[in-house]
């Protein structure tokens, strides 16, 4: 099972060239896509308030501002060529003013970009006492992410309560009828780190995040290495 912190439009691609039919869990846990039915068949949404709160800490701040739905994205206008370069890589994107922000609908996820010396923790922290109420959030440097290695940008993700990619297991118990103590989990990131923990089998990659090595069963080699088909074979095969 694909699970994933991508969005169902830049999950799509992935699923269309790996061929699995299987339902993918997307938006960090947020909801679930059907390859069969080609919908979502599950689907939280921030709440009015959360998104007025959103809204007033961007307008506020003038942070990079990113609404996500299932068929749709949609970000302030950037205003120099640095934020322009923080959109390389994100799939389906339209620029609009800020104001127009307000209008969106039944948005899944908000993604906040600044530049923040002290780290993603602490502009997590920011973003956690703007926002004022339960959430989900995942925080990680834009420079993880290969295509922008050197951006001094800081990313927070905010979305509807739940536990993250572990809603993945409970999925699969609730479809499938199969515990998580019989699921192997593989992953890189710290978004990664609830569905590891919870799993019979967590699994890092050697080039995962040191926090996420931390909290794994085991790890294995580079994900540029057979790693992966390495441990399918053995465990599977």
């Amino acid at each position: 099972m694909v699970v994933t912190g991508r969005s169902k439009i830049a999950t799509l691609p992935v699923l269309d060239e790996i061929g699995i039919n299987g339902p993918a869990m997307v938006f960090n846990g947020a909801a679930v896509y059907c390859p069969v039915k080609k919908r979502l068949i599950e689907e939280r949404t921030l709440s009015k308030r959360a998104m007025e709160r959103a809204c007033a800490y961007g307008e506020r701040s003038g942070d990079m501002t990113l609404l996500m739905s299932s068929d749709d994205k949609v970000c302030a206008h950037p205003r120099d060529d640095r934020e322009r370069a923080n959109l390389e890589g994100l799939v389906g994107v339209r620029c609009v003013d800020r104001a127009e922000l307000r209008e969106q609908q039944f948005v899944i996820r908000v993604c906040f970009m600044a530049e923040h010396p002290a780290g993603s923790l602490s502009y997590s922290k920011v973003i956690a006492e703007a926002m004022g109420e339960h959430f989900y959030s995942v925080h990680f440097p834009l420079s993880f992410i290969p295509k922008h290695r050197q951006s001094p940008f800081q990313v927070v993700d905010v979305q509807p309560p739940c536990r993250g990619k572990a809603e993945a297991l409970r999925f699969l118990q609730d479809s499938y009828g199969i515990p998580p103590e019989r699921v192997v989990a593989v992953g890189d990131a710290r978004n990664d780190t609830p569905l590891i923990e919870a799993a019979g089998l967590g699994v890092a990659m050697e080039n995962s995040m040191e926090e996420l090595k931390l909290v794994a069963d085991r790890v294995i080699g580079h994900h540029d290495t057979p790693a992966i088909a390495d441990l399918v074979r053995e465990l599977f095969l």
